[in-house]
């Protein structure tokens, strides 16, 4: 049996060879390809030839044009592949709450929240989202974290309002009261008369309605297990006696003494996505958490006190791990409205009528969603700016600019304004004004002038407060630091549908009402397109078709032989091969 195996093994080796020499003539010949350069002079002349085009247009080498088409020809290959990838794909998820944002401005700490649902059973958390930090942490086996309590944190509004606002009469003097961190304090003027109305827009109504906040066990959860110390996204692995004991981490944060501390687990985020046919569709994403044991700072005082969403360009965000695990595009969206509510959607797309410019490396790292400003505009004046970067972050509640641009910026809003002056004693911000409702009129625009050249308008760089139907206090809410670079905040963001692109690293904004895009609506977005009007073909394209619509394919087979046909008959040495085969079959066994 073992000769007879032996036997055929080398006869259908001997056939390959036979078929090899006799289809070159007798010669030992190998197939081959040959690979034009799309943009070579012998890519042009086959171009011409085949399309009868001899006007075509082609960009000459290592120029700007050139090094463009290669650009784009790699990231439409990127996304190529990506997209064979991902099996799973979905258009879009959200929180399996819904995709709406919540912000209760004052109460806490003026950032915006969405709810969560993460383990198994369920926990709900409503977590602060953050585009400037990139883990997702929840309060979790405490030793000092925030107050859980729902009714804590209305009877400590509720304390704050009585304390700063007086009741009964509308008009009051406004008291010299204890300082609090980073909260707006009413209008006063010179006769220390304040209005209730303000009192309204910073403290509105119970803001947790009763709905206690969670603490995260992951003992408690069937799907947690503790991400080791010799795991990859560990980064303070070093710090660990054993590769399998639980990896710590902790992260500062830019608020004075603010941090959280813990370590880390690998739990299931309850999300869903809303099909063509309007179905809801539940989907469980593994996902790697902080276990928050320990915070401190702002999150002790309001801020975030059931945990944040970062939404970074680190792999351990939330957006990295969905697009890794090929449930969505590498890409998120984020739109707050001036109701306070708004939307938050992973996988959202940039889209053709939408606005763009890319996102920049900042002292050599991309680590965040930097974006170049060439010009801050206030009314009709614009001052450039040379080289200025500023970072978009939703997890900061107003805009920040470095202290010579905000001087200049400020100087000439009050130029231009037209109103009284006004100093807030415990107001953080400097340029506060009194007006009359026909001086509200005329108050000067304010838009940012990215390096792309492409207009963002400001929808409300203002915070105001109506004494009644004639007169209103406001303050611009900008802010100086002493960074290199300024922060866009929330503040700045709203009336827009922001994408951040992550895949092709641009930063997508396109005005909204936030309404267009809820998670209930089947179709979320327009058609796709990338706005070529002829788009590169691909690797995967290997022929160029015969028609002047579509430009040169990468490359081009070269044939190996000539172009004549094989004939269809059994050729004399395939009925040898044959007959020898079978001849093997019926050797008797010894």
């Amino acid at each position: 049996m073992a000769n007879r195996a032996v036997l055929l093994v080398f006869l259908v080796v001997a056939s390959y060879f036979v078929v090899v020499m006799n289809g070159s003539g007798g010669a030992l010949s190998l197939s081959s390809s040959k690979l034009i350069h799309r943009y070579s002079e012998e890519a042009k002349a086959l171009w011409v030839s085949r399309s009868g085009n001899v006007d075509v247009k082609w960009p000459k080498k290592n120029s700007v044009e050139y090094l463009e088409l290669l650009v784009r020809n790699d990231l439409m290959k990127k996304k190529t592949r990506q997209n064979v990838k991902l099996v799973n794909h979905y258009d879009l998820l959200f929180p399996s709450h819904g995709s709406q944002t919540l912000f209760f401005g004052n109460d806490l700490a003026w950032l915006h929240y969405t709810w969560i649902d993460i383990g198994t059973p369920n926990v709900s958390f409503m977590v602060a989202l953050d585009a400037g930090s990139d883990l997702l942490w929840v309060p979790c086996d405490c030793i000092n974290c925030a107050p859980f309590s729902a009714t804590y944190y209305n009877n400590t509004m509720l304390d704050k309002k009585n304390l700063l606002c007086p009741q009964g009469s509308i008009i009051g003097r406004g008291p010299r009261t204890r300082k609090f961190k980073f909260y707006i304090y009413p209008p006063s003027i010179e006769d220390g008369i304040y209005i209730t109305p303000w009192c309204s827009l910073v403290f509105g109504a119970s803001i947790m309605q009763d709905k206690d906040l969670s603490e995260y066990n992951p003992s408690l959860s069937n799907t947690s297990k503790n991400l080791p110390c010799s795991h990859h996204l560990c980064k303070l692995g070093t710090n660990c006696k054993g590769p399998k004991e639980p990896c710590p981490y902790i992260v500062d944060y830019s608020s004075e003494n603010t941090s959280t501390s813990g370590f880390l687990v690998e739990d299931k985020l309850h999300l869903a996505s809303v099909s063509d046919h309007a179905t809801k569709n539940h989907v469980q994403a593994s996902v790697i958490l902080g276990c928050g044991r320990i915070q401190s700072g702002s999150y002790l005082d309001g801020a975030a006190p059931d945990g944040v969403m970062g939404l970074g360009l680190g792999d351990i965000s939330v957006p990295s791990l969905l697009a890794k695990a090929g449930l969505i595009q590498n890409s998120f969206s984020i739109c707050f409205d001036e109701n306070d509510s708004g939307r938050i959607l992973f996988g959202d797309e940039v889209f053709a009528t939408q606005q763009s410019t890319p996102f920049l490396p900042f002292a050599g790292k991309s680590d965040g969603y930097f974006v170049g400003l060439e010009h801050y505009c206030v009314g009709s004046f614009c001052l450039k700016l040379t080289q200025f970067q500023a970072l978009v972050d939703s997890g900061t509640s107003f805009t920040y600019l470095p202290t010579k641009v905000y001087e200049k910026i400020v100087f000439e809003f009050d130029k231009q304004v037209n109103a009284t002056r006004i100093h807030l004693q415990e107001s953080p911000f400097e340029y506060c004004y009194n007006a009359s409702s026909q001086e509200l009129h005329s108050i000067p625009s304010m838009r940012l002038m990215f390096t792309t050249n492409r207009s963002y308008p400001i929808h409300n760089p203002l915070l105001t407060d109506s004494e009644n139907q004639a007169f209103s206090d406001f303050c611009l809410t900008l802010l100086p630091t002493d960074g290199e670079y300024g922060i866009i905040g929330q503040n700045f963001m709203k009336g827009y549908r922001l994408v951040f692109d992550r895949e092709n690293l641009k930063l997508g904004w396109s005005k909204s009402n936030c309404q267009d895009i809820n998670g209930n609506q089947a179709h979320l977005k327009p058609p796709s397109h990338d706005g070529s009007p002829n788009p590169l073909p691909t690797t995967e394209q290997q022929s160029i078709p015969n028609t002047h619509a579509v430009p040169p394919a990468v490359a081009e087979r070269a044939s190996s032989n000539s172009s004549v046909a094989v004939p269809q008959q059994i050729p004399s040495w395939l009925g040898l091969m044959i007959s020898l085969v079978l001849l093997v079959f019926f050797l008797p066994v010894t």
